[in-house]
């Protein structure tokens, strides 16, 4: 099934802007959201410059203002004349040692990557459910499939929190006409992650989109991406010894 009509939250940079990219390449209609609306509004005239056969609808939105993230979502709804498929990709990747003294770093962190994705996906599947089709995608992290210490800790623990709302969601709507896509993407060159890891696991940010997007479009229920070496990441960190886990922290 094409999706013609997809909302992408955090879209302003990264791999928000980047996925909104690759869709406008493939001639789909945008509704883009994040806090920062004059990056959007540039994002939205490099798109219709690029590709002006396609709508792009824009909206501020700080997805930690939960009351506010239905009436957005509703708003780019009517905008673009329905929503195919919801792409939950706002985040925070910052934190530190529990109990160091930086609560507000885990707290605000856990928030934004549980909650207020929580309150995303809430919105889209009413959405969804009142026009009996869509397709959910969650953006997790590998760093879900595996507890970390130290300063992941807590960002580790509320991306494996939303890979287990997609698994389940995945399970509810399997018979359904609306799907669930939960994405684990690894190491991509973007702001966030560049200096999270070894730069040999990094992947381009085109080449790491661009497997996301497939990824996508293929509406599978969860993917490793990029493939490679993430899938094989995604047999090993669980079986992984304490000790080796340690040295990732």
């Amino acid at each position: 099934m094409t999706r013609t009509k997809i909302l992408i939250t955090g879209a302003s940079a990264g791999l928000g802007a980047g996925m909104a990219r690759e869709f406008a390449a493939k001639g789909r209609d945008l509704a883009l959201c994040a806090r920062r609306l004059d990056a959007l509004e540039a994002l939205r005239a490099e798109l219709i410059a690029a590709h002006p056969n396609i709508t792009v609808a824009v909206r501020a939105l700080n997805v930690d203002d939960h009351a506010a993230v239905p009436q957005v979502f509703g708003e780019l709804r009517d905008e673009l004349g329905g929503l195919d498929r919801v792409i939950v990709n706002a985040g925070l990747g910052k934190g530190a040692r529990v109990g160091g003294g930086r609560a507000d770093a885990n707290i605000a962190t856990a928030t934004t990557n549980f909650v207020s994705a929580l309150a995303q996906a809430e919105a889209a599947l009413e959405i969804f459910r009142a026009q009996r089709a869509g397709h959910l995608v969650l953006v997790s992290s590998m760093s879900a499939v595996r507890g970390l210490p130290g300063k992941k800790a807590a960002y580790a623990a509320s991306k494996a929190g939303l890979a287990a709302l997609g698994a389940g969601l995945a399970v509810e709507l399997a018979k359904s006409p609306i799907a669930v896509t939960t994405l684990l993407p690894g190491f991509i060159a973007t702001d966030m992650v560049t200096q999270a890891g070894d730069a040999k696991l990094v992947a381009p940010l085109d080449k790491g989109v661009a497997s996301m997007v497939r990824a996508i479009e293929k509406e599978q229920v969860r993917a490793c991406v990029p493939a490679w070496p993430w899938r094989l990441f995604d047999l090993v960190l669980p079986r992984l010894p304490g000790s080796v886990i340690a040295k990732m922290g």
